[in-house]
């Protein structure tokens, strides 16, 4: 039997929902640098699950829906208050996504119109979800969405709780789309391998949420925020990466097992990264990003990825360091549910094979023999 650590190499579906060919990412077919430049959030989120970019009337009415769904229901609001607030937002936010599930009449509803609204519920409730949990974490009102706000634009609001700049806007609507979604990473994985059981929708979300938390994949540019804190200055950049690379500590944000010549996010964000800075008067961050990125490029040969410049582009928008993975969720929440809603369209068990590498032909010893 053979066997790879990690899946490394290992197709285990079929997907038209993104592709990683060659070093280049597309959604449903379309470059990732185009829609970066030039698309909306929502108007990715409709090409993810509908597999075409939305005409006026249709992204109109998507945008409708998802202020409409997030709209969080009672139930869900005295939750959120309910829980501590001491501890990591993602585990708030994997416990409040499950309690949607109790909430919603159509969750055992399989069929394909239940589900396709029961992602759109998701989609719109987890962005508000995400900014109730750090609203209540520092005892403010919770938020709901304007009419007149875009996503991007609802999110900072909710957030903050004051109209959010137009350059922030801009920046954020670009970092949900590059985050949007990443053909079978491990989160998506772990979601098509729950539904694949008929699990529902939420179940499926759970278990991604639960996956994209660890700093191996969503956690990491929290990781990388807190070495650029710990870090402090340009001038220490230097031999703080050194004694790191010396003592083999692995520098978060760099290398990524399915880019040979680069995450072609990273450019995007690094260019945020840069412009942002400057604009909040935090251009600290950006140069000490852009030594590491120099050292580790020269001495490991690895590039940076999604992670490494994306701690700074939230940073500068205000955003707290616990939240950058839940920020990943709400972006992410458009592939997932994307993927689950394929996985569903031609589902088949997900059941693996382990090779056994234990003992052989052992028999039991009777306790008093042992």
């Amino acid at each position: 039997m053979m066997t790879t650590a990690g899946l490394e190499g290992i197709t285990a579906t079929q997907s038209a929902v993104s592709s990683i060919i060659d070093g280049t990412l597309t959604y449903r077919g379309i470059d990732i640098d185009e829609l970066a430049d030039n698309a909306s959030f929502e108007e990715v989120v409709y090409l993810l699950w509908n597999g075409e970019l939305p005409k006026a009337e249709a992204l109109a009415r998507l945008k409708k829906d998802l202020v409409y769904y997030g709209v969080l229901p009672d139930e869900i609001l005295s939750l959120l208050k309910s829980l501590p607030r001491n501890v990591h937002p993602m585990d708030t936010l994997r416990t409040v996504v499950s309690a949607l599930a109790l909430v919603d009449p159509e969750t055992k509803d399989l069929s394909p119109e239940a589900n396709r609204k029961k992602a759109l519920k998701i989609q719109a409730q987890m962005s508000t979800i995400v900014a109730a949990i750090q609203r209540v974490r520092e005892g403010q009102e919770i938020l709901m969405p304007k009419s007149e706000y875009s996503f991007a634009q609802n999110f900072l609001y909710m957030l903050k709780g004051e109209e959010p700049d137009q350059v922030a806007v801009e920046a954020f609507n670009k970092a949900l789309i590059l985050h949007a979604d990443h053909e079978l990473n491990a989160s998506t994985f772990s979601a098509r391998v729950t539904v694949a059981t008929l699990a529902d929708i939420y179940a499926g979300i759970v278990s991604a949420i639960g996956t994209l938390s660890g700093p191996l994949h969503g956690g990491a540019n929290e990781a990388v925020m807190g070495m650029l804190e710990e870090i402090g200055d340009v001038d220490n950049v230097e031999p703080y990466i050194r004694q790191a690379l010396a003592e083999k500590r692995k520098i978060m944000g760099f290398g990524h097992r399915v880019y040979k010549t680069g995450d072609p996010r990273a450019k995007h964000l690094k260019e945020m990264s840069e412009k942002l800075t400057h604009l909040t008067g935090q251009r600290k961050l950006y140069e000490m990003s852009i030594k590491i990125d120099e050292i580790i490029t020269r001495e490991k040969g690895l590039l940076p990825n999604v992670d490494f410049y994306s701690a700074s582009v939230y940073q500068s928008l205000g955003i707290k360091r616990e939240l950058f993975t839940p920020i990943f969720a709400v972006s992410r929440t458009s592939g997932w549910t994307a993927q689950i809603l394929e996985q569903y369209e031609n589902n088949r068990l997900i059941r693996p094979r382990a090779e056994y590498i234990g003992p052989q032909k052992r028999g039991y010893t009777p306790i008093e023999m042992r």
